[in-house]
C-alpha cells in the first residue's frame, strides 16, 4: 500500500470513526512509511490517529521521525503519552532526541521516563557527540560463555523482544569481558548441548567508546557486520553500534562534506531563518567578493593587450571557466579519497601522480581543439596558438591546484572539505586569467 492511498482510507475512516480500519491500515505499512502517513495529516486528524495507537507502535513512530517532527507529536501526545511512548523507543533513538531539545527540555523529558530507561539514557548522554559512545544502543543481547546452544535459545525466547538485535549473541566471561560473538546462524545450526565458547568466535572485531563514529561506520562497511560491539579500557561491553544507525552517520558524513565543498557550512539546518541562513553564508561570499577583485585586476593590468587584440576577449570566460571545472573535478576525487582512507601516506603521492596524468591529457585534447576553433572562427593562427596553449597549460596546473589544495589543508590540519569549489574555481579563475594575458602579451605582435 502506498502513503498517499494510507493517508485518503485513515481520513475515510476518521470521518465513519471506524478505529480497526485505521489500526488494519497502519499495520499493512512500514514504520518508516507509518510516519510518513502521520506527517501527510492535519494536526487534528494527526490527535485523533496517535490518541488510539500503543506505546510500542507510537515508539516506532516518534523513532522514524525527523526531531522537529518528533517535537511536535510529542506535544501532541501530551505529558500523560510520553512517558511510555519514550520507554518503548530504543535508548540510542532517545539520546538522539534529547540532544537536539534545549538542556531544561531534555530533562523534563528525562524526568517523565521509567528510572531504569532514564537511568540507560544518561549513561550514553555522557559520550561526547558523534563517538562510538553517543551512537551505540545498550539494548543487545550478551550471555554467559558457559551456556548452551540450547539454554541460548531458550533465554533469546526470553529477552529478544527488548533487545534492538538478535543477529548477533554476544559472549561474556564472569567479569563481562567480550570473550566472543556468536551469529544467530551459527547458534540455530549448532548441537543444543554444545557451549556457547566452543562456538563462538574468539577473535571479535570491537571498537571503544571514544572512537569517532566515521569511523565505526568504515569498519562495518569494511567487514560488512550488521552491528559492532563497544568496549570500555578493559573489554567490558558498553553497547553496540548496528547499520542502520551508521547508515545515518553516512548520510550526515556525506551531507557535512557537500555543504563544506559547496561553501555553505551551516545551511545543513533548513529550519535556519532567512537571516540566519543569510548570515551563514556571507563570510564566504565575501571573502569570494574580494577575491573576485584579483581576477579584475588581472583584466586591467593587461587592458592594452586586450584593447590590442579584442579577439582575446571571447575566449575570458572560456579558460575561467574550464580552469574552475578541471580544478573543482580534481578536487572532488582527492576530497572522496581521502575521506574513505583509499589514499593514505605514500598513496597520496600516487593519486597526485594520476590527477597530473589526467590534466595532461584533458588540457591536450580541450588544447587542441580550442586552438582550432579559435583559428576557423577568427583566421589567426596566432591567435589559435595562444589560446590553445593557454587552454593546455592552465588545465593541467588548475588540476594540480584542485589535487594539491585539499591535501595541504590535510597536513594542516583542516577538513579538506573547506577546500570548497567556491574557493577553488576563484583561485584558478586567477591563475587562468594570468596565464592566458601573460602568453598573449607575449605575441601581441601577431595578434594585433
Amino acid at each position: 500500500m502506498s502513503v498517499r492511498k494510507g493517508v485518503n482510507q485513515i481520513r475515510q475512516a476518521l470521518k465513519s470513526r471506524s478505529w480497526d480500519t485505521i489500526t488494519q491500515v497502519l499495520k499493512e505499512l512500514h514504520p518508516t512509511d507509518q510516519a510518513e502517513l502521520i506527517k501527510e495529516l492535519t494536526p487534528s486528524e494527526r490527535r485523533q490517529v496517535l490518541s488510539h495507537l500503543s506505546y510500542e507502535q507510537l515508539a516506532e513512530i516518534v523513532a522514524e521521525l525527523h526531531y522537529d517532527d518528533q517535537r511536535d507529536v510529542l506535544r501532541e501526545l501530551g505529558r500523560d503519552k510520553i512517558p511510555g511512548v519514550l520507554d518503548e523507543m530504543s535508548s540510542d533513538d532517545v539520546v538522539d532526541l534529547l540532544r537536539e531539545l534545549e538542556t531544561e527540555q531534555a530533562q523534563e523529558l528525562l524526568g517523565l521516563m521509567g528510572t531504569e530507561e532514564a537511568q540507560d539514557v544518561r549513561e550514553l548522554l555522557v559520550y561526547p557527540e558523534q563517538t562510538a559512545g553517543a551512537l551505540m544502543t545498550t539494548e543487545y543481547v550478551a550471555l554467559p560463555h558457559r551456556l548452551s546452544a540450547g539454554e541460548t535459545i531458550d533465554a533469546l525466547r526470553i529477552i529478544s523482544p527488548d533487545a534492538e538485535m538478535i543477529y548477533y549473541v554476544y559472549v561474556i566471561d564472569e567479569r563481562e569481558r567480550l570473550v566472543g560473538v556468536v551469529s544467530l546462524r551459527d547458534l540455530i545450526v549448532a548441537k543444543p548441548t554444545m557451549p556457547l565458547q566452543e562456538i563462538m568466535r574468539k577473535k571479535v572485531i570491537s571498537v571503544p567508546a571514544s572512537m569517532d563514529q566515521e569511523e565505526v561506520a568504515k569498519l562495518l562497511d569494511k567487514y560488512d557486520f550488521l552491528a559492532l560491539p563497544v568496549v570500555d579500557e578493559e573489554d567490558r561491553l558498553l553497547g553496540i553500534v548496528t547499520v542502520d544507525d551508521v547508515m545515518d552517520v553516512i548520510t550526515e558524513e556525506a551531507t557535512e562534506d557537500f555543504i563544506k565543498m559547496a561553501a555553505i557550512h551551516g545551511m545543513e539546518d533548513l529550519a535556519l531563518s532567512p537571516k540566519e541562513a543569510a548570515f551563514h553564508r556571507l563570510p564566504w561570499l565575501l571573502f569570494l567578493l574580494l577575491a573576485g577583485f584579483l581576477t579584475g585586476g588581472i583584466i586591467t593590468r593587461f587592458e592594452d593587450t586586450l584593447q590590442s587584440a579584442l579577439a582575446l576577449a571571447a575566449f575570458i570566460p572560456i579558460i575561467a571557466d574550464m580552469a574552475g571545472n578541471t580544478g573543482t573535478q580534481a578536487l572532488a576525487v582527492v576530497v572522496r579519497s581521502m575521506a574513505l582512507k583509499r589514499f593514505v601516506g605514500k598513496e597520496v603521492l600516487e593519486l597526485l601522480r594520476q590527477e597530473a596524468s589526467i590534466g595532461l591529457i584533458v588540457g591536450t585534447v580541450c588544447g587542441i581543439l580550442v586552438a582550432f576553433l579559435a583559428v576557423l572562427w577568427h583566421g589567426n593562427p596566432f591567435l589559435g596558438f595562444v589560446v590553445g596553449v593557454s587552454m593546455w597549460v592552465t588545465l593541467i596546473v588548475s588540476t594540480m591546484i584542485g589535487a594539491l589544495m585539499p591535501v595541504l589543508f590535510n597536513a594542516l590540519g583542516v577538513d579538506p572539505a573547506v577546500a570548497s569549489g567556491p574557493f577553488i574555481t576563484t583561485v584558478n579563475d586567477i591563475v587562468g586569467l594570468g596565464i592566458y594575458f601573460t602568453l598573449a602579451t607575449k605575441f601581441l605582435a601577431y595578434l594585433a
